[in-house]
């Protein structure tokens, strides 16, 4: 049997991880959110106290991480650190800091690296991340590179905060988002970029179904599905 393999790439909150669900849904594909892997480690890393951004106090915690990605029936996909199940603790405002810094090492990238692939050679796998398909799957068979303006991310991401009872402003989301966009493409190990042959989907002024919809028709044409 032939795996089909599909690579989403973009900012954050362009909204890769609800799409690249849907449309695993859609499919009958695994789902697997690299992001969140990146969350966990930054989150283990936090919770020992150790800085995120100095790799001296992140890297010597590597091999004492004990973390794991596990489906459930209904594919969705869910962080375990050791046997606690920490899916929502990592979707945590200050979650995605850390995440943005332990992604910078280039050790961090490696030791995770594999743990992405595997999904790969064992299932029809939609990944969506930050390099899938520059450096975790070059060869998947559609890249998607989703994106969205700064604006729009902002107000989408200080709705759904505020939807789970947290209230920061949307001028510190939006600082945030620019920041997280810089450090993100200025990283020296596997920057965000868009892969050469990866076709761009701006969802600035797409409603959710419009974007799948979007994405639904590219799956159709480039892989026949």
């Amino acid at each position: 049997m032939t795996l089909h393999s599909i690579a989403i790439d973009g900012p954050s909150g362009a909204g890769k991880s609800t799409l690249a669900k849907a449309l695993a849904a859609q499919l009958g594909f695994l789902y697997v959110d690299t992001g969140a892997i990146y969350r966990t480690v930054g989150l283990y890393v936090a919770r020992q106290g150790g800085d995120c951004a100095d790799p001296r106090q992140v890297l010597p915690r590597l091999p004492e991480i004990q973390i794991a990605l596990r489906h459930g029936e209904d594919g969705l996909q869910h962080m375990f650190l050791g046997e606690e199940d920490v899916t929502q603790a990592i979707r945590a405002n200050e979650v995605s800091r850390y995440a943005s810094q332990v992604s910078a090492h280039p050790q961090v990238r490696a030791f995770l690296l594999d743990m992405q692939r595997d999904f790969a050679r064992r299932y029809h796998v939609i990944m969506d991340g930050r390099d899938i398909g520059t450096v975790v799957l070059p060869q998947a068979d559609l890249k998607i590179f989703l994106t969205a303006s700064v604006e729009k991310r902002a107000i989408r991401r200080h709705k759904e905060l505020v939807e789970k009872g947290e209230a920061p402003s949307l001028e510190t989301i939006r600082e945030q988002i620019a920041q997280r966009d810089w450090a993100d493409t200025h990283r020296e190990t596997a920057p965000l970029r868009q892969a050469e042959d990866a076709v761009v989907v701006d969802t600035s002024d797409l409603t959710l179904e419009e974007s799948l919809a979007a994405l639904r028709t590219l799956v159709k044409e480039r892989l026949g599905l």
